[in-house]
């Protein structure tokens, strides 16, 4: 009888290749490794041969950077999602990519399961797994270092036990996690939330203190809330591929210092983490795609796609992504960035990517109407009754509740002290 097989999420690091020989052992089943490249820069025909060489009896390569930046990146850009406000998402919006990209794996190869080398104290252990249930839930997923519990120096014995092809040497002073929209950094003296994080931390973005004196600008075309186009003159932008443009993005931004994220986190399972990331282009993009929905978006909209914001990045960080209630917010923004087309000029300088200028062929920025020299147009008899209008609720209230003639403190009005009793104490 045939042994059944599993797909594995192979990066080819200390982990994943002991993974290959333990669930081997442990479930008996033939390990089949996929390694997804969303922009991670490694060598990744050595990851394939790694991997077969550790026991794997296939190992494939998916290069999912175009698919990453088209259907996750770009659409989490129109909907402006940050996580807490400062997070792009970079890991989070890949881990769904990946557990999709599993699953079409293992139902064309047979496999009955999928697994991943996430621990039982982190978030991607969660995207994985919501999202393999949410697509294949007939599909067993493991997870073997969150079963196994070996501390690294076990897990490196285990490794030279079983003539494991992997380094022994000590081990990088952080957890590094990287693709096309970002950089995550974890663990070491990052662990201490007083430490300032050391500058070997970094790899895409210079100290903006050694950050060019001169600002250089950079200007984008977007279509429909989508950067189509580049280049340093509003008159002559080239059009380029999503994942060609947030890779220039990168470097551009990063060697002025853009993109350096230092927070504490809530992660989904309970804990407070000190999160540091790198995501030079996404925090750009998000500045630029910002100023020009500022100028094509009624207030109604961006008040209340803001909203959907936070609920979408709360979804994606959760691994979320693929859940009815996500797609029915997606075609909300869909719908809200259908004039988003324009272009934005960005200064960037020190450490800051800033909107210098901005112009859209459906602005709703009317010169006669917003300016106060020659040529306003503006209707400034009828603000008095609008005024009175707008203010009948007020004056009614204030008239029947506090009386004519009675002004009462100022501290009462903005700023009252609640009781004890009032507060529920």
């Amino acid at each position: 009888m045939a042994k059944g097989k599993v797909v594995l999420a192979y990066s080819g690091g200390l982990d994943t290749s002991v993974a290959i020989r333990w669930i081997n052992e442990k479930y008996d089943l033939d390990v089949i490794a996929v390694t997804v490249d969303v922009g991670n820069e490694k060598d990744f025909e050595v990851v394939r041969q790694k991997a077969l060489r550790t026991g794997a009896i296939q190992a494939f390569i998916a290069d999912a950077k175009e698919m990453f930046v088209r259907d996750f990146v770009f659409p989490s850009l129109q909907a402006g999602t940050l996580y807490q406000n400062v997070y792009p998402l970079a890991t989070a919006l890949a881990r769904p990519l990946i557990a999709k990209i599993l699953i079409d794996y293992a139902r064309r190869e047979g496999a009955t399961h999928v697994a991943h080398g996430c621990t039982g104290k982190g978030n991607d252990q969660v995207r994985f797994d919501v999202s393999i249930q949410a697509l294949a839930p007939e599909m067993q997923i493991i997870a073997p270092v969150r079963e196994w519990r070996m501390t690294r120096d076990e897990e490196i014995r285990y490794a030279q036990e079983h003539s494991i092809p992997v380094p022994v040497t000590a081990a990088s002073p952080y957890s590094v996690d990287a693709n096309l929209w970002g950089r995550s950094i974890e663990a070491g003296v990052l662990e201490d939330p007083w430490n300032e994080p050391p500058e070997d931390a970094y790899a895409w973005t210079i100290n903006p203190r050694f950050a060019p004196e001169e600002p250089t600008y950079i200007t984008i075309d977007f279509e429909k809330g989508i950067p189509v186009a580049l280049g340093d003159d509003p008159e002559s932008t080239e059009r380029v591929d999503g994942v060609t443009l947030v890779t220039r993005l990168n470097e551009l931004a990063g060697a002025h210092g853009v993109g350096r994220i230092d927070h504490i986190e809530d992660r989904l399972v309970g804990i407070k983490s000190r999160e540091v990331y790198e995501a030079p282009a996404a925090m750009l993009l998000h500045a630029a795609h910002s100023a020009l929905e500022g100028l094509t978006l009624s207030r109604e909209q961006r008040r209340f796609k803001e909203i959907v914001a936070q609920e979408m990045s709360q979804l994606i960080y959760d691994g979320r992504m693929f859940s009815p209630h996500f797609r029915d917010l997606s075609y909300y923004v869909a719908s809200t960035q259908r004039h988003v087309t324009g272009t934005v000029r960005v200064r960037l300088l020190k450490g800051q990517a800033v909107a210098a200028g901005r112009r859209s062929p459906q602005s709703l920025y009317d010169f006669g109407l917003a300016t106060y020299e020659t040529g306003d147009q503006f209707d400034h008899d009828a603000a008095v009754s609008f005024i009175k209008l707008f203010s009948q609720g007020l004056r009614t209230q204030a008239r029947v509740q506090l009386g004519a003639g009675h002004t009462p403190e100022i501290r009462s009005l903005v700023a009252p002290t609640i009781d004890d009793d009032d507060a529920g104490v």
